[in-house]
């Protein structure tokens, strides 16, 4: 399932709302967004829970607005001013190759208002108290960068941007960045997640449509199967025999599988399927004992 996550919400308050309208318990979302962040948060409900993780790896998009001129303790909005210009002055060409040196890896310095530990710590518990501690850089993955919209006339531009990237990219940072690139001070005003994992927009529901939807017993056809959220594994398929076997969590002969030979790679993961029926689960090759070995096994029962 994915939620169209409404704008001072957390992503906790997300999951518990749904929670309660499912009356399920064994639920996770894959990617925290923050409270002032709307977009696209994939949930993963009951067993569908085991692929959180390659959710989570997979790259994400987002629509940003980097206000100029203004920079802030938490690098958006919802800080306490620490820098402000009467006037700006860029111009197209000036932001459109800011934006350019941005594409590819690039290294980012985490925000102190952030999740990262340090010292057994979280970043924003310090930054809470006040302090200040050196963090090290880390490097990310911009796959593209593309400017959407400027307001140049106003005292203080705005440049709306889409950008797709890794996991662990901190888009306020990016436009915290992008302003010293540009010279000048600058902080997040709106993100909206676009992306998360190969799931857009159009797939996500509201919370008022989940509601809707589950009184009316119409929802279970608007969930997204486990196997759609890591289609960039590659496929494989074995006969029932095999996969009786595969079921009971069992290690199977390589040669059992239908498997592109672009996929033998040693300990490549792939989504298993019984030929023309359902997903098994996620399994790894081990070249070296020609075997498929099992990793996330999907029994035919549900939770």
């Amino acid at each position: 399932m994915a939620v169209w996550k409404p704008e001072g919400w957390t992503s906790h308050d997300v999951v518990a709302k749904v929670r309660r309208i499912l009356k399920m318990k064994r639920i996770g979302h894959a990617g925290t967004l923050d409270p002032m962040v709307t977009g696209v948060l994939p949930l993963c409900l009951g067993r569908a829970t085991r692929v959180v993780e390659y959710v989570q790896e997979r790259p994400k998009a987002y629509e940003a607005v980097l206000k100029l001129g203004v920079a802030t303790d938490t690098e958006d909005m919802t800080g306490q001013v620490i820098e402000r210009l009467d006037s700006v002055r860029v111009t197209e060409a000036d932001v459109e190759a800011a934006l350019a040196r941005f594409t590819g890896t690039i290294e980012q310095v985490p925000p102190m208002y952030s999740a990262v530990k340090v010292d057994g710590k979280r970043l924003y518990e310090l930054a809470r108290d006040g302090k200040t501690v050196e963090r090290k850089a880390r490097k990310v993955t911009i796959h593209r960068i593309g400017l959407r919209e400027l307001k140049l006339d106003l005292e203080q531009p705005e440049i709306t941007f889409e950008v797709e990237c890794s996991k662990g990219t901190y888009i306020r940072t990016l436009c915290v960045d992008i302003g010293r690139m540009l010279g000048v001070p600058a902080t997040m005003a709106k993100l909206t997640r676009t992306m998360s994992g190969g799931i857009t927009g159009e797939s996500c529901l509201s919370l008022e449509d989940i509601e809707r939807l589950q009184q009316a017993g119409q929802l279970e056809p608007r969930l997204i199967p486990a196997d759609q959220a890591i289609l960039h594994l590659p496929q494989a398929a074995v006969s029932e025999k095999s996969a009786k076997l595969a079921l009971q969590g069992q290690k199977l002969a390589l040669q059992q599988a239908s498997l592109d030979a672009a996929t033998y790679e040693h300990g490549q993961l792939v989504r298993l399927y019984e030929e023309g029926s359902s997903f098994l689960g996620i399994f790894q090759i081990d070249t070296e004992a020609a075997l498929l070995k099992p990793v996330k096994v999907f029994s035919a029962v549900t939770d």
